[in-house]
């Protein structure tokens, strides 16, 4: 059984990646095995969300097309890591030092 900060920090995360398999939203999405396959579906989400003024496109696809190219192309993973860490330090709680308030 889950604590209650495993379910909070489960409901925080909206999209995740894990080997071939996008997790979006709490469901499960398979990526082609095809090295072309999934770096067409990373480009079509990214021009996907291009056109955020559709009603279904957005911008919500922008990140899960650089999410997707990611797992081939290892400069869009190595901005990935960058931002990942960028957010981590942002969320952590700032923790006040002995001369601090």
């Amino acid at each position: 059984m889950g604590s209650v900060d495993d379910t909070a920090a489960k409901r925080r995360e909206f999209f995740r990646l894990r080997g071939h398999t996008v997790h979006l939203f709490g469901r499960k999405f398979g990526l082609p095995a095809n090295r072309l396959a999934r770096i067409g579906v990373g480009v079509a989400f990214i021009i996907g969300g291009c056109f955020a003024f559709l009603p279904i496109l957005g911008v919500w696809m922008l990140p899960l097309g650089l999410l997707i190219l990611s797992i081939d192309l290892a400069f869009v993973r190595r901005w990935r890591r960058r931002a990942d860490v960028r957010w981590g330090r942002r969320r952590r709680p700032r923790k006040s030092g002995p001369g601090e308030r």
